[in-house]
């Protein structure tokens, strides 16, 4: 450990020594400088010039828990990995850290800090944040041991004692007074700082995510107690206290004697142990908060310590939740949690979560824009609700196109190709996107960003290729990769007016030699960091080492490439229309320019065809099977890769290829091909568990998976009675459980079949006679329309004519966290259902909850006929 301790030192040392560039060329820090407090009216302001502060960020973890494990095991140092995140981090414009210390792992059962690893680490982290102009909140005290997904080892107070007796064991709030004492009174061994006086950390949460009941007053007294701990040490600045884990007690919390509170946002649940897909913009519309007209409120300063958008990869939610933000009022927003670059090759970090500028280029720039809503919109400021506000202020999010985009004179982010026009290219100072604009044509698939330095100079940065290879949030494990990277030259095409289209391109990251001159505006780049400049352009005053922005113009942090081979990511239609071509489109990396890539078509034992297979984009192939191949039946195929040496066949990676007399892999890809007038899935409790979303909501519901009298599998919602104490309303407030499922791709494979279609079957069965079941159709606007059902005993197929289904409210499920958020959407002009827009089922049990005993209702299949 002292090695890398003294490598850092003389890390920061030569930091400190850097050149430097012209004045022009210096921005301006992300925030003011020193410290903030709390106004009369509830708004967090700088000390220095009263502006209100706006800081938007992300939580994470590499010092502690099992990030920290995970770079142990990989070999990886933890002050260079921490250094190269928060690189990448000020990469993205984020001006805002958090995380929840885990006190089990720097303290004693009794409350004493240990000046271990784990708190230097943290140390370093500081110093790394302060250096790149990001501001801090630290909570100092988790709750959490440290284990999760594995075994837990910690060994402090928070190992004994449990949340709900934080606040009521003596042991445990002297424990806790005293942590927070000496963790206060800390000096940074890198910054000099004591905690408490840090400039850069400007306030602090008290405890994260407590868990308290009624009554309230201990509640109060605790808050005020860990309060009053931090404001002994001479710390002055703002407390924060957590007031939404517990909407029970929300007064405890408003009574008590802190500076601001805070909140969280899971707007669609944790943990769906896959991808979610459709439209969830409405889930993150508004943010409404239920006390927010009380005084005691309105005189607190407001902070969002966590938001995410769980398992959606898609690139257009966290703009819409920092719209959200602004709008109800809060000054700060960090997300939950930036995956470090060392392990997020297999997203074991929280895998609900899945955030890294490498691995997940378009989601990492969507939190680049988010930044850029957050610092624009004013606190307040409404644009209106979906789909309205979908265009705001310089912004414009597209859930059918996967974008997020933000334009202006000076700036453009895009986190998908776009056609948009820049509004001003000729002043433009800052591009970054993934894929291509009328600005910049890259072939690609990482992110990329060019920034201005000086008249005719731009600063050129290029990550490698990232292409997804599994669903990342499926269980994880170090040993599954979920994305691979790969270092390739690609074509840039660059367009920007003062650069000419015989700009010179020289390379300025350490190992990177290349020099070029562009034709015709046209070069290839490997990944790296990059000066480009207008042709005659002399740019001898800028090295790797002149400073621009909190960045060094050579500084550049990316991952090795993914040390696998060829990949396959494919899944095959879940049926597809007989007598039609068949498109099949695939992921397919490693292939290289003088490589073939085939598909082998076979009609299970009948014909065979060997097909080319277009490189449509990078790493994506696709073929047509002949409408000749595709007649009723079974249609088997695979993916045949072949190189100078060697040929590989998918699924599995295996040598040889399927005509070989000696192949005998029984892998394969297989499609049904169905008659016209063939009933089409949209759920099949038999085969679609792993697919689908379906949980209770109500708290004396559940879900499982069971068998009917027939053998077959079949969803079940359970409604118990209402438990001792409760009353009928009380135990059923909302709909009891719900299965979704998105069927857009199942669709896709009958298109030309969908004006035919002409009702919805659902077989299912329920315990009591007459039991109302809701069926729901949602579009790709997040339009919802539904019908009804009475259910019998008996399991039957209940035919639902789609001219009956109505446009009513969409139940947001998963459902948001908090539980004082919306639970349905409405939108605001309704429409008639078109079936082949429409992209969600969703099945809802609202019945009301049995006097005593179970009611279920089994559900085995819902089908368009």
């Amino acid at each position: 450990m002292p090695h890398r301790l003294r490598a850092f030192w003389l890390f920061l040392a030569l930091w400190n020594a850097v050149s430097v560039l012209p004045a022009t060329a210096q921005k301006k820090p992300h925030a003011p400088e020193g410290d903030v407090f709390v106004d009369k009216q509830g708004v967090l302001r700088w000390q220095k010039d009263k502006k209100e502060v706006a800081l938007f960020g992300v939580n994470y973890t590499t010092p502690f828990a099992h990030a920290y494990r995970a770079h142990q095991k990989l070999g990886v140092a933890h002050e260079q990995a921490i250094a190269q995140d928060v690189y990448h981090l000020s990469r993205l414009g984020v001006d805002a850290f958090r995380v929840h210390v885990w006190d089990v792992e720097i303290t004693d059962t009794v409350g004493n800090l240990l000046e271990n690893e784990h708190l230097k680490l943290l140390d370093f982290l500081v110093a790394q944040l302060k250096q790149r102009g990001i501001k801090i909140i630290l909570t100092p005290i988790a709750y959490w041991n440290n284990g999760y997904p594995e075994q837990d080892t910690g060994t402090g107070f928070s190992s004994i004692f449990s949340k709900t007796q934080a606040y009521t064991n003596p042991r445990a709030v002297l424990a806790q007074s005293t942590y927070l004492t000496q963790f206060l009174n800390h000096r940074n061994p890198y910054t000099k700082q004591l905690n408490r006086d840090e400039p850069d950390i400007i306030a602090y949460e008290v405890c994260n995510e407590p868990r308290y009941g009624k009554p309230e007053a201990p509640v109060t007294a605790f808050a005020n107690r860990m309060a009053q701990a931090i404001r002994a040490t001479g710390c002055r600045k703002p407390v924060f206290y957590n007031v939404s884990e517990n909407p029970v007690v929300y007064e405890a919390i408003l009574n008590a004697k802190v500076d601001g509170l805070t909140f969280q946002w899971y707007p669609q649940g944790l943990v769906s142990g896959h991808a979610l897909r459709g439209n969830f913009l409405p889930y993150v519309d508004q943010y409404p908060i239920p006390f927010r007209q009380d005084k005691r409120f309105t005189s607190k300063a407001r902070m969002i310590y966590e938001f995410e958008s769980a398992d959606i990869i898609q690139p257009v939610m966290y703009p819409f939740m920092a719209r959200s933000f602004r709008e109800a009022g809060f000054q700060w927003a960090t997300q939950f949690a930036y995956d470090p670059m060392a392990m997020a090759f297999a997203n074991t970090e929280y895998q609900t979560h899945y955030l890294n500028l490498a691995y997940t280029p378009a989601k990492a720039l969507s939190l680049l824009i988010a930044s850029k809503v957050f610092h624009r919109v004013g606190r307040g400021q409404s644009f209106g609700r979906y789909p309205q506000d979908s265009v705001f202020d310089a912004f414009r999010v597209s859930y059918r196109q996967a974008l997020s985009e933000m334009n202006t004179p000076e700036e453009f982010y895009y986190t998908t190709s776009t056609a948009t026009q820049p509004k001003r290219a000729a002043s433009l100072q800052h591009l970054a996107g993934v894929g291509s604009s009328p600005v910049v044509r890259y072939g690609g698939t990482g992110a990329y960003f060019l920034d201005r330095v000086a008249a005719g100079v731009w600063r050129l940065e290029v990550l490698p290729d990232a292409v997804p290879i599994r669903d990342p949030f499926e269980k994880a494990s170090l040993n599954k990769p979920v994305t691979q990277i790969l270092w390739n030259a690609q074509p840039l095409q660059l367009s920007l007016p003062e650069l000419g289209s015989n700009f010179t391109v020289r390379a300025l990251n350490e190992g990177n030699t290349l020099q070029a001159q562009a034709t015709n505006g046209s070069t290839v780049v490997r990944p790296g960091v990059y000066l480009v400049a207008a042709a005659g352009k002399s740019t001898t005053q800028f090295t790797g080492q002149s400073v621009f922005n909190h960045i060094k113009l050579g500084e550049f942090a990316a991952p090795a490439a993914t040390p696998m081979g060829p990949q396959v990511l494919h899944t095959p239609p879940t049926q597809v229309s007989a007598g039609q071509p068949v498109r099949l489109v695939a992921r397919l990396t490693g292939i290289e320019p003088q490589d073939s890539v085939f598909l082998v078509a076979q009609h299970f034992y009948g014909r065979t065809r060997t097909l080319p297979m277009a490189t449509t984009s990078y790493a994506t192939v696709e073929a047509t099977v002949p409408a000749e191949l595709a007649y009723s039946g079974l249609l088997r195929y695979w993916i045949v890769l072949r190189k100078k040496d060697q040929t590989l066949t998918f699924p599995g990676g295996f040598a040889g290829q399927p005509r070989d007399w000696d192949y005998y892999h029984p892998e394969h890809f297989e499609v049904p091909i169905v008659a016209v007038g063939t009933p089409l899935p949209l759920f099949q409790a038999s085969h679609d568990q792993q697919q689908v979303e379906a949980r209770n909501l109500a708290s004396t519901a559940w879900v499982d998976y069971v068998t009917t009298p027939a053998g077959a599998v079949a969803l079940r919602f359970v409604l118990g009675a209402p438990r001792p104490g409760q009353t009928p309303s009380a135990a059923l407030t909302e709909p009891a459980a719900a299965v979704r499922a998105y069927f857009g791709d199942r669709l896709a494979g009958r298109a030309t079949e969908v004006a035919g279609f002409k009702e919805l079957v659902v077989k299912a069965r329920a315990s009591h006679a007459a039991t109302p079941l809701k069926v729901v159709l949602t579009n790709k606007d997040a339009v919802a329309y539904s019908a009804s059902v009475q259910l019998g005993t008996n399991m039957q197929e209940f035919r639902i004519p789609l001219s009956t289904f109505r446009s009513e409210a969409l139940l947001l499920f998963p459902r948001p966290y908090p539980g004082f958020l919306p639970l349905s959407y409405q939108p605001t002009t309704p429409s008639t259902l078109k079936i082949g827009e429409a992209e969600v089922l969703q099945v809802v049990l609202d019945a009301a909850a049995p006097t005593t005993g179970e009611l279920h209702v089994d559900l085995e299949s819902v089908s368009l006929q």
